[in-house]
């Protein structure tokens, strides 16, 4: 079930630097994820992004980016789609909407087929899925409670205790694993199912976000149920606890695809 990868540090670092390459093979050689694959990475102030419908593992397009991107920020996913699976180029992760005069990107690990229409019938709408499935529908209703503060006094404690609150009722609903980007910082959310990995080597500091641990590194930490946790420039800057119910499995209607 899908399959996320997160990078935030204070120096920018080659994608054949990091377990990217490990990651890759998850999309279909090492992990049955083969639905598709997508890397955003931070460049100035915008991400560049790069997606097929199409397994990872064996991908020269992924090979590519990985060898090619140089960046501090970064998030990748590798997907498992509900049989059958509906693989298109909009259906697969991360996805990009602009907020609040920002580009945000978004990645999901897990099923909450009910927030399809609880985002269509939401009068505050802020961004439309381009896709179908009930991942971009969630990321467009977190961006729908964020964008009322994002710009206001004191607006980064506002934001963060909103998307924490909205991510655990979005948790409510099935299973809610996900990596979340503004541009500036990293921001996931485990519900049943991530690992961070922090070091600082002098002045420098790094987080890195999977769902199950890459490489051999005894320092992986499984995230506690409902934990959020923000990093700044590879720097943890805030960490939220919230309370949604044990996650589950939830197929709903045969027309979400979901992840």
């Amino acid at each position: 079930m899908c399959q996320l990868f997160g990078w935030s540090s204070k120096v920018s670092r080659s994608g054949w630097q990091l377990p990217l390459a490990e990651f890759r093979a998850r999309g279909g050689a090492t992990a049955d994820n083969p639905d598709g694959w997508g890397v955003a990475w931070r460049v100035g102030d915008a991400f560049l992004l790069e997606r097929e419908p199409l397994p990872g593992f064996d991908s020269t397009q992924f090979d590519r980016v990985i060898n090619a991107l140089h960046s501090d920020l970064i998030v990748a996913h590798v997907r498992k789609a509900r049989f059958p699976p509906v693989n298109t180029l909009n259906n697969t992760h991360p996805f990009v909407h602009d907020c609040c005069d920002r580009h945000w990107t978004f990645a999901h690990n897990g099923m909450v087929p009910d927030i399809v229409a609880l985002e269509a019938a939401n009068e505050g709408r802020v961004c439309r899925p381009d896709g179908q499935t009930d991942s971009e529908s969630a990321f467009c209703h977190l961006m729908s409670h964020v964008t009322g503060h994002y710009a206001m006094p004191n607006a980064e404690a506002d934001w963060l205790g909103v998307l924490g609150a909205v991510s655990e009722q979005i948790a409510g609903l099935g299973m809610f694993n996900f990596l979340l980007s503004d541009g500036e910082h990293l921001i996931a959310y485990g519900h049943d199912r991530l690992h961070f990995l922090e070091s600082t080597e002098g002045s420098s500091a790094t987080a890195l976000i999977a769902t199950e641990p890459l490489g051999d590194d005894a320092g992986w930490t499984p995230f506690e149920a409902g934990e959020l946790r923000i990093y700044r420039a590879g720097a943890r800057v805030a960490r939220m606890s919230t309370s949604p119910p044990p996650a589950r499995t939830v197929l709903g209607p045969t027309k979400v695809n979901h992840e």
